[in-house]
């Protein structure tokens, strides 16, 4: 089983040298794959309920560092060879899916096809009005605009004629590494994000979930799989526990429930000089078990 970290583009790691060492020593030590998270504005106070705390509240302060994904893991990708990149996840509605598609292909590119997009529909209402997109039907805006973006990865020449989006006979250039299977992992612990999972997506990235939660969940997907004639074995299946607490022999549970990366969070040292020693202790408690899994 392999071993993932949610860890570039926030608090310390906003800053280059922290960027640089976690992604490197990440590499070095066996990480599968770092994650990079979005948020393009934050409030102190908002009415939209953050699903992954009990009172709804997002744990960061408006003023928290938070970097662009798209340009930490290009950063990050300039100083790596092996390790996956991947947004976990990015907010695909808030985005042009034209000129999404441009800033994957070019990371793709530039990182020899490392890259995967961890994909969500968003939460925060009061982000999506600053951004001038509405809210409703940010589910259905999203599958349309990862259609789109197939098409501009596999087509030399394509139009499009959606809800959301139109244009004729456009040409973008480079295509990503992966042309057009560069792979969409969805987030969400919902029914409708399992669906979208079964349908559309190469993955899905489990939330805040221990290993009993995360049973529960790949079984409903497994029947939704099953439902929709599709092997679960075609769907990568990542998980997060996030804020709860596991232990290094939860890690066989969730690999005995068909997981095959578990992502935890990171928050690495702010001193460049202890970031080597921060992994190495990654390595020992959770990379290396992990690994001993298969």
């Amino acid at each position: 089983m392999k071993l993932g970290m949610l860890t570039l583009g926030i608090g310390s790691a906003t800053q280059p040298g922290i960027i640089r060492k976690v992604a490197e020593h990440a590499e070095r030590v066996g990480v599968a794959t770092v994650w990079a998270p979005e948020h393009i504005v934050l409030f102190d106070e908002h009415e939209s309920k953050y699903p992954y705390s009990p009172e709804g509240k997002f744990p960061l302060p408006g003023g928290a560092d938070w970097n662009d994904p798209f340009i930490t893991l290009t950063y990050a990708a300039a100083v790596t060879s092996k390790v996956r990149l991947a947004t976990g996840i990015c907010l695909v509605p808030e985005h042009n899916p034209v000129l999404l598609a441009k800033e994957i292909a070019t990371l793709d590119r530039l990182s020899g096809g490392r890259f995967a997009l961890g994909v969500g529909i968003g939460w925060l209402a009061e982000e999506f009005a600053a951004l001038g997109i509405p809210f409703e039907r940010r589910a259905q805006r999203t599958r349309e605009y990862l259609q789109v973006m197939r098409k501009l990865w596999g087509e030399t020449k394509c139009s499009f004629d959606g809800e959301f989006v139109h244009f004729r006979e456009v040409q973008s250039f480079p295509k990503p590494a992966q042309g057009a299977d560069v792979p969409f992992i969805f987030g969400g612990e919902s029914i409708p994000a399992l669906k979208r999972t079964v349908d559309v997506g190469n993955g899905w990235f489990g939330f805040n979930l221990d290993p009993t939660e995360a049973k529960t969940k790949i079984e409903k997907l497994s029947t939704l799989a099953r439902e929709k004639g599709r092997d679960l074995k075609s769907i990568e299946i990542i998980v997060s526990p996030y804020t709860k607490q596991i232990t290094r022999d939860d890690l066989k549970r969730y690999h005995d429930c068909g997981v095959q990366e578990v992502v935890m969070l990171g928050n690495p040292p702010a001193d460049e000089a202890a970031v080597a020693g921060y992994m190495d202790h990654m390595a020992r408690d959770w990379v290396e078990p992990a690994a001993k899994l298969g």
